[in-house]
């Protein structure tokens, strides 16, 4: 047929329908018209069967038209006389309900209980109160009907259906009552007077179908047009007028958008009706629009196909113009008529049409787009629909699914593609821009759906993690989803970034006149300004779903990083180098940080408050300065690598190695206006690391002096002749959105909303390897076990190891997807080097310090330690800090203890990073290399051993010290320690002897009262004889916690032991109280088999269940003083045996000593000769202090051992167990011995037992007596 159809005389065909049907020569004479003869030898009219085709009419039913020509009037009157005819609306029967008040459905008012705020009209709707709640103004009685919810958050949200009768109340909402139903995907749970567990847990993006089937008498709910069962059955049947409303009640901060059928279902479910009724004309106005479809030429259509089945036909490109003109006419006409029609149309079937023309996934056919959208926009009834079509593509992105067998052109991506597409037109983006909803509509664009279990569930269908015993397809089955789902990420990344540069690029046409950038830093701001309190535990109201501001910072980090024309400086532009891989000499506006601008008012500042600080740095004659200096000008000279150093940092490192691995074809920026040619903005080239070193910097840099009130060598070790300072070249050029506010904004971000992604990214990273060593060892006892009883619960547990593993990986796979990419990793460790390097450069003015926000610190130290963390590594920890961040080492030492940082809570935070560093060999290595940590680290932390931060200087401690005592763990400690360290802390602590006596003081009474606690919980505990689980928790922190204090107090007697022997008496006196004071409490507070129990912790290695962990120090320290004792050439120090035997509880000091050496030492203490040895010493010790002692020797050593602590008299002083409670504290009426609360009181105004103040101690009579 179609063969015959192509046939012309003489067997030649005509040479436009050879142009036509003849790809190849279309190619190549693409200029030439497409015009074939108005009439053929039948004499009939191509022209008339084309329009016929069009417009779906039936053949010849146009009339021969005179002149064999066409126009838009005569296409208007086929559409009003022929077509419309054909397509005439049908007037739908609606049963079953009415509508309160007006036609359209809506909110109640009356109905409203609570504070409910219009986010947006007509209904996306957020609660400013506790608990909110509203019905609709339609009531149901008959028939099956539905309407959508899309939820803006997460939260608690009760969504359904409820009859007028259902109380609303602060507390009660929709299912709290009869004929009340409704669904929880927070909570997971249904509710009608009652919760039952239902359906799935939802996550922000879901779209929630809320479905009535009064004919069944059912309640159903749908996610994402999944159905999750039905809900209620058998509801009760209402009559007309008393029938069901939906309903929704939402907590505090809770937003969703409601959809009664104002626009088409995004989930429609078959057989149910929107409560909205449906605009006349929808249909008609559908059709016109498919009408526009044909009219295309379009090269995936089969048009000798359609040609063969005319037999006739006319040029189109001859018809397109009059044709498309008179569709957009009576298009726009119809639009006009009703006022409900262009959000109807331009959320659905309009939408459609565009994305059909377009092409969801590339190549996209932009250029057949561009025809349609000329035409489109020449009307100037176009904003009437396309403002809605905004809308529409923000909500689609906000809601749309990733789905793997899209990939990767899947989930939001499409709709970014045709907004970037679209908004290049200059009338559409000033559409938008003019807008009352720009900003929520570009959070839209930006955001992405969350995922949740069966989300996950269904992305990745196969699981496969290193040791699995799954079958080895399940690995490259596993392979292939992370690469489908990364490069489905990545493209939606790419159009997000497209799209923030066309709004960068935009210039608003408002006067006075913007420059580019301005619109950008507008939402820039305002969406950081109400979203600064979303890392509290209750977020203000209007807070930004988590994922705008995750794509918002990859946006920028990939502009910073990756750099764009734009905010290029001219030898950026040449060498196409990022911001933050420039090198050579860098600048930062001091006015970022000094002036109090709306949006920054209420940021707490390193100093304090804005407000506060002000008064004592006034900062008028600062805010227009510019601090400049030379990169890496903060680094010792043998660790300083810069990017244009020849070694070169890890960052251009390891875009060497990912480049290796990309694609060969990455097209560049070409973007140069708002109506360009929309294209990737790619990574940088791999030739990156020679191009950072490009370039030189020929300025002579000034001098300029500290306005810092500390020495240099306190925060700081460069000279500061490589910082100047100036004034801005322009006023004009600080309106241009610069590189530095894109820095101050990422950081934000990230402490917002990127660092919560991370600590979550850890949770399951490291639960997935808890739950697959759990596995393993299940696995291990399947196989060794034969009983059947305990097969089946062994395999029972395998099988919820096993989900628990899976789910663990899903999510850590998809973390790694979306937060790990390489590229980002490589932007994050620049960026880190960028800040620390500013840190330090501003820590020499305290005038500007003090006004550093604290979240550039927090989001540092975070920052930095989620690269160390990575998984898989950035790079190997042996290059991670010394190729690039050894002044992040320099800025912890320097400031952990700097009080002009006012937050404690900032300076623990750089504490505990150098507790977690010094862990590590390669780390220990890079402070010890490093001048500012030798020079400022060992005296700060003595002095930071205070009531606040003595847990992480202990762990400090222990890390340089570790092996160097008799406490050192059989197996338990590693083999490195510092020995510069060790050797520093001791010179610091010989060269500043009010240091060491301030840190010995409060190193013996943090000791005294962590025993003192162990031992009262251990104590309450027995009496009760019970084992809580919260006790024995704290049990075994408050017992490690003394531990580590005694193992440092060993340490400082090997180290420095004259501070012991030498001077007064008073630091070995309270020593030797203090090991008799902890023997006391070791051996006679609790029986062996009690105290074991109050430890034992899970999983927990067996040596650290005994007492021999803080016995072995006791041991230690007493052979370290007899050590230091007999090596000593000095004539005048203390006696240690002598003050051990001038204590007034020998028999105590006997059955301590004696424990000690009876004690078995194998699980705690290594057992070589050395070990033997100093046992040795200790017993010939105890005999020395037997033969001086004053008082009788026991009866018997059984006698002592035999006494049964459980009858010990209750008058016995519960501290020391030596002597009786002969002493009261007042007020709280505590009572302990004389001695113990004298010693006490020397450092401590407060109870041992209650923290009270005390205000007096009153002894007992007898006492006082005698």
């Amino acid at each position: 047929m179609a063969e015959d159809s192509l046939r012309v005389a003489g067997g030649m065909m005509s040479s436009g329908l050879a142009v036509l049907l003849n790809g190849e020569d279309a190619k190549e004479s693409s200029s030439r018209t497409r015009i074939v003869p108005h009439f053929d030898s039948s004499l009939h009219r191509p022209l008339e069967r084309t329009l016929e085709y069009i417009f779906g009419l039936p053949e010849k039913s146009i009339s021969p038209l005179d002149g064999g020509k066409v126009d838009s009037s005569l296409v208007r009157a086929v559409i009003k006389n022929q077509f419309s005819k054909l397509h005439c609306e049908l007037v739908s029967q609606r049963e079953g309900i009415s509508v309160v008040g007006t036609s359209v459905v809506g909110l109640d008012e009356y109905s409203i209980c609570g504070e409910i705020r219009i986010v947006k009209p007509p209904l996306v709707l957020e609660s400013l109160a506790l608990f909110s709640s509203a019905r609709a103004n339609a009531c149901i009685w008959k028939g099956k009907w539905m309407y959508e919810v899309a939820l803006e958050t997460s939260g608690i949200q009760q969504l359904g259906w409820a009859t007028i009768a259902c109380p609303f109340t602060d507390q009660k909402g929709v299912g709290d009552a009869d004929d009340s139903y409704a669904f929880d995907g927070r909570r997971v749970s249904k509710w009608n007077n009652e919760c039952e567990p239902y359906g799935q847990s939802w996550v922000a993006g879901d779209v929630i179908g809320c479905c009535i089937d009064l004919d069944s008498d059912e309640i159903s709910f749908y996610r994402n047009g999944v159905s999750l069962g039905v809900a209620f059955s058998g509801i009760r049947k209402l009559g007309p007028g008393f029938g069901y409303y939906p309903a929704v009640s939402l907590s505090q901060g809770e937003r969703c958008e409601l959809n009664f059928g104002a626009y088409p279902f995004k989930y429609p479910v078959e057989s149910f009706r929107p409560l909205q009724e449906t605009p006349p004309r929808s249909s008609f106005a559908t059709e016109l629009l498919r009408c526009f479809s044909r009219l295309l030429d379009r090269s995936d259509r089969s048009l000798a196909d359609t040609l063969s089945r005319l037999r006739r036909f006319a040029s189109v490109e001859e018809l397109f113009s009059p044709v498309s003109r008179a569709i957009c006419d009576e298009f726009y006409y119809i639009l006009e008529q009703d006022s409900s029609l262009p959000e109807y149309l331009g959320r659905g079937a309009f939408l459609s049409f565009l994305l059909e023309v377009f092409r969801t996934q590339a190549p996209h056919d932009c250029s057949s787009l561009d025809r349609v959208l000329d035409v489109l926009l020449e009307s100037s009834l176009s904003h009437l629909i396309f403002a809605h079509v905004l809308n529409a593509l923000a909500f689609s992105c906000k809601t749309a699914t990733l789905t793997l067998t899209e990939c990767p052109y899947s989930g939001p991506y499409p709709y970014l593609a045709l907004a970037c597409h679209l908004l290049r037109r200059e009338e559409l983006m000033v559409l938008w821009w003019r807008s009352l909803h720009f900003e929520f509509l570009f959070e839209g664009f930006l955001s992405c759906r969350s995922s949740n279990k069966h989300d996950l569930q269904q992305l990745m269908p196969v699981v496969w993690w290193p040791g699995s015993s799954e079958d080895i397809s399940h690995e490259s089955s596993m392979g292939f989803t992370i690469s489908a789902l990364s490069e489905a990420i990545n493209k939606i990344e790419e159009k997000q970034r497209n799209l923030c540069l066309l709004v960068i690029q935009f210039t608003p046409p408002i006067s006075p006149p913007q420059l580019p950038g301005s619109a950008f830093r507008g939402f820039l701001q305002n969406l950081l300004l109400k979203n600064r309190g979303a890392d509290r535990t209750l977020a203000p109201s209007g807070v930004t779903r988590n994922s705008v501001l995750v794509s918002l910072f990859s946006v920028i980090l990939h502009f910073l990083s990756e750099g764009f024309e734009m905010l290029k400086s001219n030898e950026a532009v040449r060498h196409n180098v990022g911001f933050l891989h420039r090198g050579g000499q860098q600048k930062f506006p001091l006015s970022l940080f000094l002036k109090n601008d709306p949006h920054r008012a209420d940021i707490t500042r390193l100093g304090g408050l804005f407000s506060h600080i002000s008064k004592s740095y006034p900062t008028d004659d600062q805010e227009e300065e510019i601090m400049r200096w030379e990169e890496g000008c903060m680094d010792d000279e043998h660790n300083r690598i810069t990017h244009r150093t020849e070694q070169k940092p890890c960052c251009c490192i390891a875009y060497d190695t990912d480049l290796t691995k990309s694609s060969k074809d990455r097209g560049k920026n070409t973007a140069k206006s708002l109506r360009g040619q929309c294209s990737s903005i790619p990574e940088r080239s791999s030739h990156v690391a020679a191009e950072c070193s490009a370039g030189s910097f020929s300025e002579e840099i000034e001098d300029k002096p500290s306005t810092s009130n500390q020495s240099d060598p306190d925060f700081g070790y460069r000279p500061v002749r490589f910082v100047r300072t100036s004034l801005q070249e322009s006023r004009i050029s600080s309106a241009i959105l610069s590189e530095e506010e894109l820095l101050d904004s990422l950081l934000l971000l990230y402490h917002i909303a990127v660092a919560p992604n991370f600590k979550q990214a850890s949770y399951y990273m490291s639960q997935q390897s808890q739950s697959i060593s759990l596995l393993e060892e299940t696995d291990k006892q399947i196989r060794e076990r034969s009983s059947s009883d305990q097969l089946k619960r062994l395999k029972e547990a395998r099988k919820n190891y096993k989900e628990e593993v899976m789910e663990c990986v899903r999510h850590s796979t998809w973390f790694r997807i979306s937060l790990f990419a390489r590229w980002k990793q490589r932007g994050m460790y620049a960026l880190c080097m960028w800040v620390v390097q500013l840190l330090l450069i501003l820590s020499k003015m305290d005038s500007v310090f003090v006004y550093i926000p604290e979240f550039y610190l927090e989001s540092l130290v975070d920052c930095f330690h989620v690269l160390r963390k990575s998984d898989p590594p950035f790079v190997p920890s042996t290059t991670f800090i010394k190729q690039g961040l050894s002044s992040f080492i320099t800025f912890v030492v320097t400031h952990f203890n700097d009080s002009r940082i006012s937050n404690t809570d900032l300076r623990d935070l750089l504490l505990q990073s150098i507790s977690v560093l010094v862990q590590y060999k390669e780390y220990l290595e890079a402070f010890e290399n490093n001048q500012a940590a030798t020079r400022h680290m060992p005296t700060a932390l003595l002095s930071a051993f205070d009531n606040r931060s003595w847990i992480p200087v202990t762990n400090i401690f222990l890390r340089l010290c570790k092996g160097s005592g008799f406490s050192s763990l059989k197996n338990g400690e590693s083999s490195f320690s510092s020995t510069v360290f060790q050797a520093l802390l001791r010179d610091a602590c010989i060269n500043d002897g009010e240091l060491l006596s301030t840190f010995l003081n409060r190193l013996f009474n943090t000791l005294s009262w962590t025993i003192t606690e162990f031992s009262v919980s251990v104590r309450d505990m027995q009496e009760k004889y019970q084992v809580m689980e919260f006790q024995q928790r704290k049990c075994c922190v408050i017992f490690e916690l003394s531990s580590n204090l005694a193992r440092v107090l060993e340490f400082c007697t090997h180290a420095i032991p004259q501070a012991f022997l030498s001077g007064t008496d008073t630091n070995l006196r309270r020593l030797t109280e203090l090991v008799l004071f902890i023997l006391n409490h070791m051996t006679s507070a609790v029986d062996d088999e009690f105290f074991d129990l109050s430890l034992r912790r899970q999983g927990q290695p067996s040596e650290k269940l005994s007492r021999g962990i803080l016995l072995a120090p006791l041991v230690g320290i007493i052979l370290n003083l007899l050590e230091a004792s007999e090596d000593s050439k000095q004539k005048q120090q203390h006696d240690v045996v002598g003050l051990f035997a001038s204590m007034d509880c020998p028999d105590t000091v006997y059955c301590g000593f004696q424990y000690l050496l009876e004690y078995n030492w194998d699980g705690c203490v290594s057992g070589d000769d050395a070990y033997v040895k100093k046992l040795g010493q200790l017993a010939s010790f105890l005999n020395h202090l037997v033969n001086r002692t004053s008082s009788q020797e026991p009866a018997s050593i059984e006698e002592l051992f035999n006494k049964d602590t459980t009858d010990l008299d209750d008058n016995t002083c519960c501290i020391c167990y030596a002597g009786d409670a002969n002493a009261m504290l007042v007020p709280c009426s505590h009572r302990s011995c004389y001695g113990c609360i004298t010693r006490h009181l020397l450092n401590c105004q407060r109870c041992f037992f209650c923290n009270a103040t005390v205000v007096d101690v009153i002894r007992d009579k007898e006492e006082e007596d005698t």
